[in-house]
Order: structure tokens, then sequence, then C-alpha cells
């Protein structure tokens, strides 16, 4: 049983940062209402009235997320990768090469979309 004592009370740690957090932002934070804080996904910005119809979401937003995580796994894998190069050997070397390559696939999708023009 002793051997779980480190992580209950990494895990105490956690909690207790994330409830302190919690608990010192709603006493010390500003406290002003609007409209836009209680909106779907409020940014803080008054959103701009629409016509009485759904409206189209921009593309650009999908492919950013789809960067973000292509690029987000790509050092999750790479990591690990570096850290023992030298145990996995050759394996290891062509395994991370299809990986590269695949991501640059990607990179190539998204910079063919448009995904990383910012006008």
């Amino acid at each position: 049983m002793e051997v779980y004592v480190p992580v209950v009370i990494m895990f105490a740690i956690g909690a207790g940062f994330g409830i302190v957090s919690v608990v010192a932002s709603r006493i010390t934070g500003p406290h002003r209402k609007n409209r836009a804080k209680y909106d779907p996904y409020e940014c803080g910005i008054e959103p701009a009235p629409t016509s009485s119809g759904p409206t189209k979401f921009p593309v650009k937003f999908y492919l950013t997320a789809m960067l973000f995580i292509v690029f987000d796994i790509e050092i999750i894998f790479l990591v690990p990768w570096a850290v023992h190069h030298d145990v996995l050997g050759i394996f290891g070397f062509w395994a991370v090469f299809m990986f590269i390559a695949a991501l640059f696939v990607a990179y190539a999708y998204e910079w063919r979309r448009g995904g990383l023009d910012w006008d």
C-alpha cells in the first residue's frame, strides 16, 4: 500500500491547487456582468447581429484546429523517440521516417488549402 502514497499525495496536491485556484479567482476576480458573458462560446466581444437563419462557419477554423491536432500529435510521438532513439535502432529510424512523411503530407494539405495564410 505504501507504493501508492506518492500517487495519492500528487493527486491531493493537484486537486488542492485546482480548488484553491477556482476559489481565489472567484474571490479576487472582477464581477462585471454583461450579455456577452452569458452567451455560449463567449469571447468577451459582443456578437454582431445576423439574419434570422443559421450562418456558415468558415472552414479556416477547422483547418486551424486540424493543424493544431496534427502538430500536437507530432510532438507527442517524437519526444519519446528522441529520448530513446539509440535503443530503437534502424527500425525506429524508419518508423519515424514514415511518420514524418505522413506529417509532411498533412502539412502540404494544410498549406494547399490555405490553412497557413493569415490574412
